[in-house]
């Protein structure tokens, strides 16, 4: 059977791969082979650079044909080091001979071919190459998304900052706030978990087999090879990598960082999570209305549905990230002695991770884009809950040092159905400066709603 979205084994290279175009390029196998040729590219120019006598400066046409190399990088390139690998049966290896290929009509850069890779162990490209692979990934995809949601939702909070809702607590009816409030507490939530992902420095160690640079001092003792990769990492890119230079590992670089990064994805996706269920319950209660799609179906059988479906879709992908996520994060930091080949296999499911994010993220800001506040039933809905007002009530009472201020409010509200007249009734007998009276006869529970708003505009 010949691949293709509906022969997938994947949901996300099949019925969603539309929603993943931008993923694909930096976080598939392609992805990884064009972040290794940038790595072995990068490592080979500063080699160059060095000084020593065995490896002149490259001339500016060998720099741009290089740099040209990775900067053009395309699919057919991936399907040659493929090839290769058929033989070598060792991805690495493959790109080096891929990339050595490249040098054979040019001479300057053939007499020079043995110092691509020289030194290096396959996990100094490999953990270089993943740690490009999540900046990209970050920085083009992951992050845009998230600013995305978070833009919609405080656009939503501020525009329904004063719209009064009854609370509930344990799901029973509880202090008014409103719409636009409830809201904020996502925003405001969602975008110190965002400066959590941005935060993480990503790490690349470039120090060769056990993390001691033993090849490259049996070459050049007296060079000081632990500054020259300190610089090829740390040094932006085209001609660096732009990472975090890791000092001390074993073959591997530690993999301390990815699960610091992929747990701040899991707790941000966790967020979010709360958010579907709660905005899946307003549109159950009828707080929200969902935009009708022309030719749309909810039900094979009932005809009236309009389901929240992006909602629903959002919180099983992100509950699907977060497996993984969380997986990634207590494996990878794992290594028997100096290295074993567990990480290898997981590590590639580093995209699978963060596409199942992505695909969450673009259902929830569509499902976002669907709703339409319902202002009728919010309203009703807190006309039928005077009694949300016993706080108040109580609350002056016990200002005013009446006794046994919550035990009559109990008295009269708990367990049942209560109307204005009921409280006003005992609002009115109360002994308790008129002002105060005045105000609780004047409250109503929209009205009930503290610094609400104020708190909603201000995320």
């Amino acid at each position: 059977m010949a691949l293709s979205p509906i022969s997938a084994l994947s949901p996300l290279d099949g019925r969603y791969a539309a929603r993943l175009t931008t993923l694909r390029p930096l976080m598939s196998e392609h992805g990884f082979m064009h972040r290794r040729v940038q790595v072995e590219v990068c490592w080979f120019i500063a080699l160059s650079d060095a000084g020593f006598a065995e490896f002149k400066p490259l001339s500016p046409g060998a720099r741009t044909y290089l740099l040209g190399l990775v900067k053009n990088f395309s699919e057919a390139d991936a399907a040659a080091i493929k090839e290769i690998e058929k033989t070598t049966n060792h991805d690495v290896k493959a790109v080096e001979y891929w990339i050595k290929s490249k040098f054979e009509a040019r001479p300057e850069l053939k007499a020079a071919s043995e110092f691509v890779h020289f030194a290096c162990t396959s996990e100094d490209i490999n953990n270089t190459s993943h740690a490009l692979q999540l900046k990209a990934a970050r920085e083009q995809v992951l992050l845009p998304a998230l600013d995305a949601l978070i833009g919609k939702l405080r656009e939503m909070a501020h525009a329904s900052a004063e719209v009064p809702m009854l609370s509930r607590t344990h799901g029973q009816t509880a202090s008014p706030t409103t719409v636009g409030k409830e809201i904020a507490n996502v925003v405001v939530r969602l975008a110190a978990a965002r400066e959590r992902i941005a935060g993480v420095r990503l790490l690349g160690k470039m120090n060769g087999a056990v993390g001691n640079y033993n090849a490259h001092l049996a070459a050049w003792p007296e060079f000081d090879w632990e500054a020259f990769s300190r610089k090829v990492v740390e040094t932006p890119e085209p001609l660096g990598l732009g990472l975090t230079f890791q000092p001390y590992s074993i073959q591997i670089e530690p993999h301390d960082y990815m699960a610091e990064l992929f747990d701040a994805m899991a707790r941000t996706n966790t967020i979010l999570v709360d958010w579907c269920r709660d905005a899946w319950g307003y549109i159950s209660l009828g707080y929200f209305k969902q935009r009708l799609r022309e030719g749309e179906i909810g039900s094979s059988t009932m005809p009236h549905k309009v389901n929240p479906i992006d909602f629903e879709n959002a919180e099983g992908n992100l509950g699907l990230a977060n497996a993984l996520l969380r997986h990634l994060s207590e494996k990878l930091p794992v290594s028997r002695w100096q290295r074993d080949l567990t990480d290898s296999t997981v590590l590639r499911n580093m995209g699978v991770a963060i596409g199942y994010t992505v695909l969450a993220y673009h259902s929830l800001g569509v499902g976002l884009g669907k709703l339409e506040l319902n202002r009728e039933a919010i309203a009703a809905d807190l006309d039928e809950a005077w009694e949300v007002l016993a706080e108040p009530i109580q609350t002056v009472m016990r200002r005013y040092g009446v006794q046994g201020a919550y035990e009559k409010l109990k008295a009269v509200t708990r367990g049942k159905t209560v109307q204005a007249a009921d409280l006003h009734g005992l609002i009115q007998a109360l002994e308790i400066p008129q002002a105060d009276k005045d105000r609780l006869l004047a409250l109503t529970p929209a009205g009930y709603v503290g610094k609400a708003a104020e708190l909603a505009r201000r995320c």
